[in-house]
């Protein structure tokens, strides 16, 4: 029996896929927004985004790339954009209090710097909206244990910890209640992060099924840029949370930082540059960021290292590493200098978030039967 079970799976899966696919090419609310952006030069998307990152450090070269420098893009391309500091999700992992106030305000300082403008986009801090605890807890009596047991985040966490908390195995659904309770449209994430947006669209369905269309079904809006790579292991991403200081720039780095850490990033014995991610990993992940951080695709950054070898390439890719981080770095530190501006956009951005939430959970609220 169990077999059988594990074979029918595959085809469960594709039906649901399938059933998905066609549900959203028949969506009238799509073809609206297609309609209503149809015919501009520059089109304005339509819609909500909405977007957090946790408060666990300085963001490093690879969320710059891979989410923050769309972030700040996305906030032309909206009308309405969110973006939370997510210390909610944070403490799934054991933190420091003190720690982690100070973490907060160094993210907010992180990413006005990178370039989210608060008069925009609104930025706030996740825990003075109540609204996402209590969505999340309704959610969660939508979910199945099965169906957060088999998310990637939970697989990966939870063998590293042997056993994972209440709060890890639950977080998706906290996700998917920051996202719903601001009727999001649309969600910029990263490739691992795809199913965990397909739980939130899921609980949409759930919940308009039972109780009536009240929530859209968010689509995903994947970035372009390719996955910067761990500056001492290219098979793997770069992360804050490595053990080698030398694998992981950090937007704060300082330029003798930056020139130390890719001077001794991983490459191979061929001297000449060339990009190919599955034999060449290590050089491919320069190039990676050479065309990033230059604003070149990667054929026009291998054409640049033309007739240098790996050596004299680790300079040029620093040098465009470091002419775009050091702004980025000092505006970080003139604003980590004022705390009580920082705590100020973070407060205004709490009141818009909430202005736009508890309309919503007070609809969810009545909708369920509790009022």
């Amino acid at each position: 029996m169990r077999s059988q079970s594990k074979m029918a799976l595959p085809v469960r899966t594709n039906f649901k896929h399938l059933f998905r696919f066609i549900h959203k090419m028949n969506s009238p609310k799509r073809l609206l927004c297609s309609e209503a952006c149809a015919g501009e030069k520059e089109p304005l998307g339509c819609g909500r985004v909405f977007s957090g990152i946790q408060p666990t450090g300085v963001p490093h070269l690879g969320n710059y790339l891979g989410a923050l420098e769309n972030w700040v893009a996305l906030q032309n391309q909206y009308p309405s954009v969110l973006y939370s500091i997510v210390d909610l999700h944070s403490i799934t992992q054991p933190q420091d209090p003190a720690q982690l106030r100070s973490n907060i305000l160094d993210m907010a300082a992180s990413l006005l710097a990178c370039g989210i403008d608060p008069e925009r986009a609104v930025l706030f801090q996740q825990s003075q909206v109540s609204e996402h605890a209590e969505l999340s807890w309704i959610l969660g009596c939508l979910t199945s244990m099965p169906r957060l047991r088999h998310l990637p985040q939970w697989k990966t966490k939870s063998k590293l910890k042997n056993e994972g908390s209440v709060g890890l195995f639950t977080y998706p659904v906290l996700q998917a209640a920051d996202i719903l309770l601001y009727k999001s449209t649309h969600v910029p994430v990263g490739e691992d992060q795809v199913q965990h947006l397909e739980l939130a669209q899921d609980l949409a369905r759930i919940f308009n099924n039972r109780y009536g269309d009240l929530f859209p079904e968010p689509a995903a809006l994947l970035s372009s840029t390719r996955k910067v790579k761990s500056l001492r292991d290219p098979s793997a991403k770069m992360s804050k949370s490595d053990p080698q200081t030398m694998a992981t720039i950090t937007i704060t780095d300082s330029p003798d930082d930056i020139a130390l850490k890719l001077r001794r990033a991983v490459t191979d014995f061929t001297s000449e540059v060339s990009f190919d991610p599955e034999t060449r990993p290590g050089v491919s992940n320069l190039v990676t960021i050479h065309a990033a951080m230059a604003r070149i695709s990667e054929e026009e950054a291998v054409a640049q290292a033309r007739g240098l070898d790996t050596g004299a390439y680790k300079k040029l890719v620093t040098e465009a590493v470091i002419q775009r981080l050091t702004p980025i770095r000092e505006e970080i530190e003139r604003l980590k200098s004022d705390r009580a501006h920082l705590e100020g956009v973070l407060a205004r951005g709490t009141r818009r978030a909430r202005e736009l939430a508890a309309p919503v959970l007070r609809e969810v609220r009545q909708r369920v039967g509790f009022c």
